[in-house]
């Protein structure tokens, strides 16, 4: 069994994978803290995350015959070659989402590596996922050996904590490898720094205050007491993983030219995505994971962080947008120009929720809430 576990770690390795291991599929050990997470409504209008819950706490039961699981890393940041991004927009941008989707990127990967295990070994059944099924993936991750949950329920290990994690399921029965011990110890930078309070104690995230859930998941107006605590950020948010002492050591950096930012979008800024047609925006998001906010999410993150800026040159660029046909951009559109100029817009918005609606972050109803299945990149 030691044999296979290696072989399949060595054709993660050749496919690109920089971090590789093999876990069991006992029952999760965080499983009673996952389901007071969802109690709370810590994972906000993320409905699909209280699905197939028996599934997530038991992975044995995702397939029959199912009896360990092959687990990937891939690091995204930092990049061979890749200096930071000029400009008023990219910096906004959470790492991972500058370049191609993970999502395809890795799961072609997985594939590959499903079928040369099926057909290395005859008879053997595989499951395949990266952030798309009813998989707590970092608690397997850190069976596998790959790394640690930290305080701020990143995986982390000693190389940092900028990767994405992968799956792959099998029928096979395989060795194991060794947990890592602790690694945050007394630390708590990641808690300290969060703007918004979302990391209310450690190793709990409450999605109804993360940065990453508003400017990505939430569909619709972005309460008027947050924006100001969203900052800068248009596509969620790398703060708690900037500050911790193992991403601010030296890394090597990682080898994907996939996740740098691709020249037809790095001119793009602010402004420029305020004003996005839907054709551009079609045209300049293809493959890309930005693509999960929206056109609408984007361009009113792109307005709450021009008035975080607090620069008048975006004033033309606001004004235009109060005149826009989506009355959820020209509402954030006039908070903009309010918090710039400390005055009424020339146009008012017109009808739609009070500025002030919703109210402040509670976590309140999730009726209705869509999305695919175990998108978890940082909750649970």
């Amino acid at each position: 069994m030691e044999d296979r576990s290696e072989s399949l770690i060595a054709w993660a390795r050749e496919l690109g994978f920089d971090r590789a291991g093999v876990a069991g599929l006992e029952p999760v050990a965080r499983g009673e803290h996952f389901l007071r997470w969802l109690e709370r409504g810590d994972h906000a209008e993320m409905a699909w995350l209280e699905k197939r819950r028996e599934v997530r706490l038991e992975p044995a039961t995702l397939f029959p015959g199912a009896r360990s699981v092959l687990c990937v890393a891939l690091r995204y940041w930092p990049l061979a070659g890749a200096g930071e991004e000029d400009g008023d927009l990219w910096s906004g941008v959470a790492r991972y989402a500058r370049g191609r989707d993970y999502h395809n990127l890795m799961g072609k990967r997985l594939r590959k590596l499903a079928k040369r295990i099926r057909e290395a070994f005859p008879g053997c059944e595989t499951r395949a996922y990266v952030d798309t099924g009813p998989v707590l993936e970092r608690e397997l991750a850190a069976r596998a050996g790959i790394g640690v949950q930290g305080k701020n329920t990143c995986l982390l290990s000693r190389d940092g904590s900028f990767f994405l994690l992968g799956e792959v399921f099998t029928s096979l029965d395989l060795t194991p490898a060794e947990p890592l011990a602790d690694l945050c110890g007394r630390c708590t930078r990641c808690l300290e720094a969060c703007p918004t309070d979302a990391l209310a104690e450690p190793y709990r995230l409450d999605a109804n205050r993360c940065i990453s859930y508003w400017t990505i998941e939430h569909r619709g107006d972005i309460p008027e007491d947050l924006r100001p605590q969203l900052g800068e950020w248009v596509f969620g948010c790398d703060i708690c993983q900037q500050v911790c002492p193992w991403n601010i050591r030296r890394q090597e950096g990682g080898r994907e030219s996939d996740f740098h930012l691709p020249p037809a979008r790095r001119e793009l800024d602010l402004a420029g995505l305020l004003a996005i047609g839907e054709k551009d925006y079609q045209e300049l998001f293809r493959g890309s994971a930005m693509q999960r906010a929206k056109r609408q999410g984007l361009r009113r993150n792109a307005a709450i962080a021009m008035g975080n800026r607090g620069d008048e040159g975006y004033l033309p660029a606001l004004r235009r947008a109060l005149l826009d046909d989506d009355a959820v951009v020209r509402r954030h559109a006039a908070w903009a120009w309010r918090r710039i100029t400390g005055e009424a817009p020339p146009e008012a918005p017109v009808e739609g929720p009070r500025e002030d609606a919703p109210a402040a972050v509670t976590g309140a109803s999730r009726k209705g809430a869509e999305g695919p299945e175990g998108v978890e990149e940082s909750v649970s």
